[in-house]
């Protein structure tokens, strides 16, 4: 086949056959969805982002997250399945999540022969994002996994020490490597819901059987999802655990400090004040005396503190 003729089926296929029963609708396209509320009854107003129904559609909303370059993004798309008609209101622009959606019915012209089989297409396409998303969240943890190993052993690769400051930037990407897994487990339930509804609406047949398995592969990536929520949790209580540690170790170092000089202090508080006489300054080895008496009581706490095992 030549890439004209290629080109004239692929154009038929997605103008003549899937709008047959699918109608994607711009969310700022307001004159079309004037047209559709006065032809078909699609009113997606009234059904302000609900799951809801009508004598004739059922509207089921779907907040989903895909990955466009290196970020993710998340919009709503509001499914109104009729007998008849599917209708999606969805972002504005080009939007290619729907992509492999429109490949699949071509390799599987049957779906092209009713709503459900449409919707049955568009759900799996998410479905597949969904797990594309999970893949980028668990690749980005794996890429923190030195960072937080160096972290725990307290020295970065030039061998200089860590601070809390320097787990900054780890710990920003964790929280939103967790958001996203989160907005993910959120998403999967939202399909599941509606690949539900759009079993209890399908008639058997062939359909049937593929949304059930539709259905338990949606389950295996809201598993994949809350297995790698549990691994950003606990990668962030391994942050979190390392973070007192340090904090401790650094109240440590204070206490340690306070304690030695705290004796010293106090005498040199004592011998600050005016009093009329001091013995220690007729004596010919005074100064001597009250230096080595500081220097004894800078030590005893240290050699406490030592037998204790503080200093470890």
């Amino acid at each position: 086949m030549t890439t004209t003729a290629a080109a004239v089926l692929t154009d038929r296929f997605d103008t003549e056959v899937l709008q047959q029963h699918w109608i994607p609708l711009s969310a700022t396209d307001s004159d079309t969805a004037a047209v559709l509320r006065e032809r078909l009854g699609v009113d997606f107003a009234t059904a302000r982002n609900r799951v809801w129904e009508t004598d004739d559609f059922i509207y089921l909303p779907v907040v989903v997250n895909h990955k466009r370059g290196d970020t993710i993004e998340r919009d709503t798309i509001m499914f109104a399945l009729g007998s008849d008609f599917l209708v999606t209101l969805q972002p504005d622009g080009p939007f290619t999540l729907f992509d492999k959606a429109v490949a699949k019915m071509r390799r599987n012209p049957v779906l092209t022969g009713s709503p459900h089989g449409v919707m049955y297409a568009l759900l799996w396409a998410l479905n597949e994002e969904s797990e594309r998303v999970i893949h980028y969240a668990s690749d980005a943890l794996e890429a923190m996994n030195g960072d937080i190993e160096m972290a725990t052993n307290g020295y970065d690769r030039r061998g200089r020490e860590i601070g809390v400051a320097d787990m900054r930037g780890t710990m920003s990407r964790m929280n939103a490597a967790e958001q996203i897994v989160s907005r993910v487990q959120e998403t999967q339930l939202q399909l599941a819901r509606a690949a539900r509804h759009l079993m209890a609406d399908t008639r058997g047949g062939d359909l049937e059987g593929l949304i059930a398995i539709l259905i338990a592969d949606m389950d295996g990536v809201k598993q994949h999802a809350g297995f790698e929520h549990d691994k950003v949790r606990y990668l962030q209580q391994s942050v979190m655990t390392w973070l007192d540690v340090k904090q401790n170790q650094i109240v440590k170092v204070f206490t340690i400090i306070t304690a030695v000089f705290l004796p010293p202090t106090l005498i040199a508080t004592f011998y600050g004040m005016n009093f009329t006489w001091m013995p220690e300054l007729e004596w010919q080895h005074g100064f001597l005396a009250t230096t080595v008496t500081t220097l004894v009581a800078a030590v005893i706490p240290l050699v406490y503190i030592k037998r204790k095992g503080w200093l470890r």
